[in-house]
């Protein structure tokens, strides 16, 4: 079981979320700015979690925004699991991993393929087609990792954005 269909989406598919585990490290209060701190911390405490075996992915790395992505927003960053976890895991140094849930309900799903750098204009046409569609974001964005950056070149990066919508 895997959080996502494996298959890239289209321009902008209509998606119903299930509530799925998560093991995640959040910060609050973040800007653009503050990313690439956040990513390299908690995906080294995760990382090391999984080398240990006290966290097993079921799916690629996630991060879920929640706020205002250009402005200040809250961040949990992680995988989806098969089992959720029981309590907070203490990772080493200042990181905990907590167990968390993806968003349940109705989202609007693209795929971009290409270097980090480019998302923000996916995510911009993804809002588009689905206010296209009448349907408005939730104020949560949800990037699953599907390719890994060690061996993916940048420019083959796929990166599926997700975005609940309001009730």
């Amino acid at each position: 079981m895997t959080a996502l269909p494996a298959g890239p989406f289209g321009p902008a598919d209509r998606i119903d979320l299930t509530a799925t585990p998560l093991a995640v490290v959040r910060r609050a209060g973040l800007r653009v700015d503050d990313l690439t701190e956040a990513f390299d911390a908690g995906y080294g405490a995760l990382g090391r979690l999984i080398a240990d075996g006290r966290v097993v992915p079921a799916g690629p790395a996630m991060a879920i925004y929640r706020g205002d992505p250009m402005g200040v927003f809250d961040l949990e960053i992680g995988f989806p699991l098969r089992t959720p976890l029981a309590d907070a895991v203490d990772a080493g140094g200042a990181e905990t991993v907590h167990p968390s849930e993806l968003p349940q309900g109705p989202a609007f799903a693209t795929t971009a393929v290409g270097p980090y750098d480019q998302l923000g204009s996916a995510w911009g046409a993804l809002v588009q087609r689905a206010a296209d569609q009448g349907a408005a974001p939730a104020g949560i964005w949800i990037e699953s990792y599907v390719s890994d950056p060690s061996d993916t070149p940048a420019d083959r990066l796929r990166t599926d954005l997700i975005m609940p919508l309001r009730p």
